[in-house]
């Protein structure tokens, strides 16, 4: 499998990549709409699984022939996806029939050999998996999984060194400045938007002010930095330096002794230690940092701004990720240094930090802590409840029915509790599918709506669902609604919220979601010709319906509520609270 369709299964399980399936889910649909959907072969041949699977491709082929107009038969991703379904339950001779179905069907697919190439690869046939290899590459020069691949072949005693084992690692001056250029090219080349939020003139000084720092002893980790910075600028939390496990690249890079020593949180832009860790003999919580290594907190903050990717550069959300990497960020932005100093308000002269034990992080805000899981439902007060819904990771050709199971669950406890106000807490939610957001709204809705305004992509063949007129449920909430929204509210997130602002679903409180209508999504993975350096870019556009709302700011709340220091440590949500006493009152 190519990185493309690798990242992209990744990522649509990672609840941040939005990049749709054409396939059609009936159910949803006015019978009007049906007749213009093309059904799914995928699923068709599903229905058919007691079938041999000679039997099943046969039966594809009578299908092709005999209804051509019924079926899709144009969506290769979809087809990959089910090839690899019995590669992942080791059916080998099952999925290696399967690509060969896709090599015949899209004969120029450089992806359909790497597949081909994994499953003989997977199978224990080296020679037939190099060969599906090579040809792959030939076609695709930028399949660097393939060269890969074809290397460990050829040459197994060879191994490539890990980025962590990079980390230290001095390319030459000459090297830096050419993948710096390569990540330029393919960033405008690859990202339908890249120019949005920068000019071409901005873009390319950015990165001529990148070369100038470049020295004879700049390393791999150094240049990394300096790529994140180039990468932010165009503004698209859809595009990033990356791992091949989807870490944040940086931060699984570092090693520990590099890492910044405390536990901090950034609030109002004040920088708060929260934890001392194993510095307890040097500061207190609750300190306030007002430098670190003779550098202003304010500056330390800005610059680390610039390395962050956000989507139309949204502060909240920024500050939600140095919130949860604080540890690499700090270091990166002071250029590594072995030892930390700080300067606490209200004492007088600075503190030299002991070194780190454990690696700082907090994925999540301890105070956000009502529901475990994703999905949740509370009843607070008889007339109230909560619905937690801090994923839309739930995809139509994989788990979808776990959320619509859910909601219809939650509704029917809701009507039957004669519930008035309903909470829909969406912080923390990454994003997702398009399914999930749409199912939801039908529940708020009073009347027939739009999901997208726009949906390009690569290998689009008919429109996909959300294009369509949405009809709302009849067991539709419809009392008061009240929805939570935070930073870290990304992708699918944005969709969903614009479409609640844009049709006045209900009271928005929180900070600015990290998101908005406009998402470029999907993924195009490219790797830097001499650093080896991975960077992932957005190579598709969705954008809801929602046009009005302004594509340079994150959704706003009807009520801003932030939170203190004192709050967070005391583990008080200010938002939820807030909300309840309104509801109250």
């Amino acid at each position: 499998m190519t990185h493309f369709y690798a990242i992209l299964i990744c990522c649509l399980f990672s609840a941040c990549r939005n990049k749709p399936i054409s396939t059609t889910v009936v159910n949803h649909l006015q019978p009007n709409e049906i007749k213009t959907k093309k059904l799914s072969i995928v699923e068709k041949l599903k229905e058919n699984a007691h079938l041999p699977i000679e039997a099943r491709i046969a039966f594809y082929h009578k299908l092709k022939k005999e209804n051509l107009a019924l079926y899709d038969f144009g969506n290769e991703t979809e087809l990959t996806l089910y090839g690899y379904s019995f590669l992942w339950e080791n059916k080998l001779n099952d999925a290696i029939a399967i690509f060969k179905l896709i090599i015949s069907e899209f004969p120029h697919s450089a992806n359909a050999y790497d597949s081909m190439g994994e499953a003989f690869l997977q199978a224990k046939d080296s020679i037939k998996a190099l060969q599906n290899y090579e040809k792959s590459l030939l076609m695709n020069p930028d399949n660097f999984h393939a060269e890969d691949v074809i290397e460990q072949i050829k040459y197994p005693n060879i191994k490539p060194l890990t980025a962590k084992e990079k980390f230290s690692k001095v390319y030459t001056q000459k090297e830096y400045w050419a993948d710096l250029d390569q990540l330029g090219q393919k960033l405008l080349v690859i990202h339908p938007h890249a120019l949005k939020f920068i000019t071409k003139d901005q873009f390319w000084e950015n990165i001529e002010r990148k070369k100038a720092l470049i020295t004879e002893k700049t390393t791999y980790a150094e240049f990394a930095w300096h790529c994140n910075a180039i990468i932010a600028s165009i503004g698209c939390s859809h595009t990033a330096s990356s791992t091949m496990q989807n870490d944040y690249h940086e931060f699984s890079i570092l090693p520990l002794e590099n890492s910044f020593p405390l536990q901090l949180r950034c609030i109002n832009k004040q920088l708060f230690v929260v934890n001392p860790m194993n510095n307890a003999d040097k500061v207190k919580v609750k300190d306030e940092i007002l430098s670190i290594n003779s550098v202003e907190t304010a500056k330390l903050m800005s610059d680390i701004s610039d390395h962050i990717v956000a989507q139309a550069h949204i502060q909240t959300y920024k500050t939600q990720h140095f919130n949860t990497y604080f540890a690499a960020l700090i270091p990166y932005a002071l250029g590594l240094p072995h030892t930390f100093e700080i300067v606490v308000k209200g004492n007088n002269g600075s503190i030299k930090l002991h070194k780190a034990q454990k690696m700082a992080t907090e994925l999540y805000d301890p105070s956000v802590n009502s529901c475990k899981k994703d999905l949740c439902l509370e009843n607070v007060d008889g007339k109230t409840a909560i619905l937690t819904i801090s994923s839309f990771n739930y995809y139509e050709w994989n788990n979808y029915p776990v959320f619509k199971s859910f909601i219809d669950s939650s509704m029917n406890v809701i009507h039957n509790k004669k519930i008035k106000n309903l909470i829909i807490d969406v912080r923390y939610n990454g994003g997702g599918s398009q399914y999930p957001s749409i199912y939801l709204l039908q529940h708020l809705m009073n009347k027939p709506f739009t999901y997208y305004s726009k949906a390009e992509f690569e290998g689009k063949t008919d429109k996909i669902y959300g294009e369509d007129l949405i009809y709302p449920l009849e067991n539709r909430f419809k009392g008061k609604v009240y929805f939570l929204i935070d930073g870290n509210g990304n992708s699918t997130t944005g969709h969903f919220m614009s479409l609640v602002k844009a049709h006045n679903l209900g009271t928005i409180i929180g900070e600015e979601l990290g998101s908005n209508q406009f998402c470029t999504a999907g993924q195009t993975l490219c790797r830097l010709n001499h650093t080896k350096l991975v960077v992932s870019v957005a190579n598709n556009t969705h954008i809801s319906t929602a046009t009005k709302l302004p594509d340079d700011k994150g959704i706003l709340p009807d009520i801003c509520v932030t939170q203190s220091i004192d709050e967070y440590l005391n583990k008080v949500d200010a938002v939820k609270a807030y909300t309840l006493k309104l509801i109250r009152q």
